[in-house]
């Protein structure tokens, strides 16, 4: 089963080689490697060439670019990873364990680094709360089956939350694999803007989302 796996990118020069470099074994086994940038103004493109397979330019919005390169995707299964967050060889072992199923889709544990010693109590509650929920997170490397992905018309266009609302969707054709082996993602987002006022912040929009709010108005308040 050949994985694509899709970045979105905005500005991930000083993240992104990391992550590609991470990714040069999977090249070499019939895997591709997709970076969608969403506009960047610090080189991050012509850093993706060479490391990636295909390169793509969108206008920014998570959705639209995960979408855009699940659109060339060759692979019967779509990986979406964040810039800043780095796999293990695990995580495509686990993929290519679940491929006798028809429709799968699923993520995976997550570890936070950083300096804070906040931030492996919020990796713990994350996880919990994924799998207690079936929702998962961007930063928890979602993965999909090309076909169920398809099916369901891929991320909703919309400009923040979508990870949540494709989880709602997926979760209707079948329940999510919620895996205990572990990414690691950057803990710089909440560090940048404090623990306490990011996990904050979070629930207050995911609360609003839940509520009804308008994504747009939503994205407004997270930037």
């Amino acid at each position: 089963m050949q994985v694509s796996v899709i970045i979105p990118t905005l500005n991930e020069a000083t993240a992104l080689p990391d992550l590609l470099n991470r990714l040069a074994s999977l090249r070499g086994a019939a895997n591709e490697i997709i970076v969608v940038d969403g506009g960047s103004s610090d080189g991050t493109p012509q850093l993706a060439h060479g490391l990636a397979d295909k390169v793509l330019e969108t206008a920014p919005g998570r959705a639209m670019q995960m979408n855009a390169g699940a659109a060339v995707a060759g692979g019967d299964m779509l990986w979406f990873v964040h810039a800043d967050t780095l796999p293990t060889g695990q995580a495509l072992d686990v993929m290519q364990s679940l491929q006798a199923q028809a429709e799968f889709w699923g993520r995976f544990d997550v570890s936070i680094s950083g300096r804070s010693g906040w931030l492996p109590i919020v990796a713990f509650f994350m996880n919990q709360r994924s799998r207690l929920s079936g929702i998962a997170t961007g930063d928890q490397g979602m993965f999909v089956h090309r076909r169920l992905f398809e099916a369901v018309g891929g991320f909703p266009a919309q400009p923040l939350m979508e990870d949540i609302a494709l989880s709602k969707i997926l979760r209707r054709r079948a329940a999510p694999h919620c895996r205990r082996e572990r990414l690691e993602t950057s803990g710089r987002r909440w560090e940048q803007r404090g623990v306490w006022r990011t996990i904050l912040l979070m629930w207050r929009l995911r609360l609003a989302y839940f509520l009804g709010a308008d994504p747009a108005q939503l994205a407004a308040r997270y930037r």
